[in-house]
């Protein structure tokens, strides 16, 4: 399973924080991106972490993830994904993108997500949260890395997973969709801790 990589995506502005930076947050008494780069060394699997710059405040909260300069990070989520891509490895056989701010998504999600991976033809592998809504990790087969090379924008990989065949695995609760954009959305997931 080795040939799966995972790629954090840090190199956002947190634009919607009002000032904080919602990666350096604290959760379990530890910024965000290092608890998120923490659950994913536990799979055992290489971790790969997109940043605005090696200079970034986040640089520190990485851990051993192989960090990745995106200058172009103002452009959106694309850039991110496109320098990641880039980064990986000959011979990776798939990447799981993970949006960093996601502190409900476990080593074990993580897991559990990889295990569907049947190698080259694999569907692309989405998780979802236990009502089935789409959410996080995507796990994208190496065939789809060429059209990931080539995205733009701050959409993701939305076009990808509309051409291509998509299995969803669900993860429990709301694992797969809780993410916490605004000052708001941590003050209501920290009381509903």
């Amino acid at each position: 399973m080795t040939a799966i990589a995972i790629l954090l995506l840090a190199a956002g502005a947190s634009s919607r924080m009002r000032g904080r930076d919602k990666l350096m947050e604290e959760v379990d008494s530890q910024p965000l991106l290092t608890l998120m780069c923490r659950r994913a060394a536990l799979t055992g699997l290489p971790v790969f972490v997109t940043l605005p710059g090696p200079s970034h405040p986040r640089a520190a909260a990485t851990g051993d993830a192989i960090q990745v300069p995106v200058p172009d990070a103002a452009e959106g989520m694309a850039a991110s994904i496109r320098r990641g891509i880039a980064a990986l490895p000959a011979g990776t056989e798939a990447v799981m993108i993970l949006p960093a701010d996601m502190p409900e998504v476990t080593a074990q999600d993580m897991l559990r997500l990889a295990a569907y991976f049947s190698g080259h033809d694999s569907p692309i592998l989405r998780a979802t949260a236990e009502d089935g809504t789409p959410g996080h990790p995507v796990l994208f087969p190496q065939r789809c890395f060429k059209a990931l090379r080539t995205l733009s924008g701050d959409q993701g990989a939305r076009s990808l997973l509309k051409a291509e065949t998509v299995q969803p695995v669900s993860l429990p609760g709301r694992h797969a969709v809780t993410d916490l954009d605004t000052p708001e959305d941590w003050a209501a997931w920290r009381r509903n801790r």
